[in-house]
């Protein structure tokens, strides 16, 4: 996919009226700086309804040799590296989780990954969005997102 393009039905949920694949996007990215010790990867939806947007996949803990993710890394049955920890997401269970807006406008689907200082972080699978985000935050070296978009008619 790219920057901007519309996800496919396979990325999207499978609940709340949506009826996707659920299944992650495949990943890749280069360049990482001098230091990295891990990778994270966030996905976020700032369009949501909700006063603090919709957190739709974190996992931390990517060892620092990774450079992408395959389709479905982080969807259920999927396989990530060793070590790696996905937290809960807004829907409430851990793992990725698709877009589902609400009918209306397309929302904009903001995929992050993180070069950290730490070679881990200390969260398991109970983990909120914003927990992991101050989280890297705190140990972050640099970041680079893309944005994809996903919406339903009326």
């Amino acid at each position: 996919m790219k920057a901007g393009a519309m996800m496919p039905e396979s990325t999207v949920f499978k609940g709340f009226g949506c009826s996707g694949g659920n299944t992650s996007p495949a990943l890749e990215w280069s360049g990482a700086p001098a230091g990295t010790k891990s990778f994270a990867v966030t996905a976020y939806d700032p369009d949501a309804p909700t006063g603090s947007g919709w957190w739709h996949w974190t996992v931390v803990n990517l060892p620092p040799g990774t450079t992408s993710l395959p389709a479905g890394a982080g969807s259920a049955g999927g396989t990530l590296p060793a070590g790696a920890v996905q937290g809960r997401t807004d829907f409430g269970a851990p793992g990725y989780g698709g877009p589902c807006p609400p009918p209306g406008k397309p929302h904009h689907y903001v995929f992050t990954v993180w070069a950290l200082k730490t070679p881990s972080l200390p969260v398991d699978a109970n983990a909120s969005g914003a927990l992991v985000g101050f989280m890297l935050h705190a140990n972050s070296l640099a970041h680079t997102s893309v944005t994809f978009l996903y919406g339903r008619e009326k």
